[in-house]
């Protein structure tokens, strides 16, 4: 095959090349160190050290930006896992389950099979990526704004699953992360809405001090009053070899594995879909075929390596779009393309054609980049396990101090700040309120885009809304979400009338 002898001809011979191998392994530890620090996340880690590749060689340039980007998307699930911090919007949906599995002891496992989840499903990416870069973008060329609704209004049925026993907190707590995300100015009309006069506002909330605020700062808030759980963790636990997950662990995360890496690479080749939805589809889609689905939420291995493979693919496969037709998949390859630009290259259908040696170069590097982030992880669980056993008092400081600076350093203001710690007490409120905050996170998350491909698909139909559902793939996508929001609700009335015929 062309491909296979493309990557192995031309691909491997420069990856290998002594400083392209440097600086994919300086890529993949620099990316994995920012992912852990809060605030930071991959966009803003490649924004950072953009300026290192000035005057660099191009294809040694695009190998480090990638490293940087795949090892940031891992470095915050770490986060997630032992603080519930996530560290990038993509790793909300690992500390659903992940930080569970750390109040209970198994931090060590959920780590463990955070990186195993990762490179499989990196590794399924990349190989989609080198035998069907042109086909899938060929089908995301299909994919037009009620398409994309329809696909994000899929995912925001995620909700349901995790809104527990009760689905109607879930969606109050989406419709306030929807209210959130229509604050700034109108994609239309320019027009501000709910801003009361604050130039602050008129951009809208960030999205990465609300999520430090409901996720770190209310866990702060919450373990110094004494309601957090305790961890107890014996030493001898942290080995490398008890930190591994074991022969029941990796039967419980086949299903996992399986569905996030595959809905991982087919949302991630989707421009502007990115790995947050795609996180979010595999944890959902898992649970519903998962055996153990009341264990979901209360620390499920599956609901780790289900969004972690996700999130790895998908991240791979959202380069499709930038290479080979120039537009990004997300803001990380957004900033990836405009380094392209800088390079010299045009991105586009021509560019695997002008220059193979770039673009089988930087294929050949995510496949050693892939062996040497899971060799790195491995080596360094134990190291990141023990954090759990340094005393909350402690913890907290410094996380809250890397909080405190990562929200300040977004934009140098003390507006983000003083946001941060107000979504914090937000979150502490809605904790004890028991109402899910991650649909309010991916509400947000979501809200501009589907605004923007709401109206884009109003005005192509000229105020119809049957365009979603007379369109093939829009249609098919707003079915299946219309029968998952109803399927709760519907289940609940046949049990309530089996137990009613019982007791008559």
């Amino acid at each position: 095959m062309e491909a296979l002898q493309n990557l192995f001809s031309i691909g491997f011979q420069v990856a290998f090349q002594p400083m392209n191998l440097f600086y994919c392994l300086l890529g993949v530890m620099a990316g994995t160190t920012i992912g852990v620090l809060p605030g930071l996340g991959p966009s803003a880690g490649l924004a950072v050290l953009l300026p290192l590749t000035f005057g660099m060689d191009p294809t040694a340039g695009i190998i480090l930006l990638a490293g940087i980007y795949y090892g940031s998307m891992y470095g915050g699930s770490l986060t997630s896992i032992m603080i519930n911090t996530p560290g990038a919007p993509s790793s909300v949906a690992t500390a659903i389950d992940g930080y569970q599995m750390t109040l209970q002891g198994r931090v060590g496992p959920a780590m463990g099979m955070d990186a195993f989840a990762s490179f499989i499903g990196g590794t399924v990416g990349i190989i989609i990526f080198t035998f069907l870069a042109p086909m899938l973008a060929g089908v995301a060329i299909a994919f037009g704004p009620p398409e994309y609704f329809a696909l994000m209004i899929l995912g925001l049925t995620a909700l349901v699953s995790m809104a527990g026993d009760d689905p109607i907190k879930g969606y109050i707590s989406a419709f306030i992360g929807l209210f959130l995300a229509m604050v700034g100015l109108d994609l239309v009309t320019g027009a501000p809405r709910f801003t009361y006069g604050s130039l602050r506002l008129m951009g809208g909330f960030n999205f990465i001090p609300v999520t430090m605020g409901l996720f770190g700062i209310s866990e702060i808030i919450i373990s110094s009053i004494g309601k957090e759980k305790k961890l107890h963790i014996p030493t001898e636990n942290l080995k490398l070899r008890k930190l591994l997950p074991s022969w029941q662990d990796w039967k419980d995360s086949r299903i996992g594995l399986i569905v996030g890496s595959l809905s991982g690479s087919a949302v991630g080749v989707l421009p502007g879909a990115g790995a947050t939805i795609a996180s979010f589809i595999a944890y959902d889609s898992t649970k519903k075929l998962a055996k153990n689905k009341e264990q979901f939420g209360k620390g499920a291995i599956a609901g780790v390596a289900a969004p972690e493979s996700a999130n790895s693919s998908a991240s791979i496969l959202s380069m499709v779009p930038m290479l080979t037709l120039g537009v990004p998949g997300s803001a990380s390859t957004a900033i990836m393309m405009g380094a392209l630009l800088m390079f010299g290259m045009r991105p586009g259908p021509l560019l695997f054609d002008n220059n193979p040696e770039f673009v089988w170069g930087l294929v050949g590097s995510m496949y050693i980049g892939n062996f040497f982030l899971i060799i790195a992880s491995l080596l360094l669980v134990p190291i990141f396990a023990r954090i759990v056993l340094v005393p909350r008092g402690l913890l907290n400081a410094v996380v809250m101090a890397f909080i405190l600076i990562g929200a300040y350093s977004l934009d140098n203001s003390m507006f983000t700040v003083f946001m941060t710690l107000i979504f914090g007490v937000v979150g502490v409120i809605l904790k004890f309120l028991k109402i899910p905050v991650v649909p309010l996170v991916l509400a947000l998350v979501l809200g501009r885009l589907m605004e923007i491909s709401l109206r884009q698909s109003l005005i192509m139909s000229q105020g119809s809304a049957f365009i979603f559902f007379s369109r093939p793939i829009s249609g098919t996508l707003m079915a299946i979400s219309i029968i998952a929001v109803l399927y709760p609700f519907i289940k609940k009335l046949i049990q309530k009338s089996r137990n009613t015929s019982k007791e008559s």
